[in-house]
């Protein structure tokens, strides 16, 4: 069932990356949506409608298929590293210290004979 939702939240991505494109914006986008490329199928306020509405539409439902998915992935991931607000802190242990030893004074260095 996880492989299906995916694959369906996969083609609502791209579908909705594609209406978001052809969208005409204030500069023109990429102006696929306007009627005269359209052959006068439909005006260009009706494009514009149909295009908002799909836009809604498409971006509610890749809303629910990330919840639901994140709903069904919740729990289901296990190991470390993985869902860091359920694990508590791990305990952090000092480092040993090596025993403090006595070392000899350092002896002057003789002199050099010439």
């Amino acid at each position: 069932m996880t492989t299906a939702l995916l694959i369906l939240h996969f083609c609502v991505t791209i579908a909705l990356i594609g209406v978001v494109l052809i969208q005409r914006s204030e500069g023109g986008g990429l102006g696929i949506g306007s009627s005269q490329g359209m052959g006068a199928f439909m005006s260009g306020r009706g494009t514009a409608n149909l295009l908002t509405r799909t836009t809604a539409v498409l971006a509610g439902v890749f809303m629910l298929l990330s919840l639901l998915l994140a709903m069904l992935y919740k729990g289901s991931v296990t190991g470390e590293g993985h869902d860091i607000l359920a694990q508590p802190p791990a305990a952090t242990t000092p480092a040993p210290v090596a025993p403090a030893t006595t070392a000899p004074a350092p002896q002057p260095a003789a002199p050099a004979h010439p």
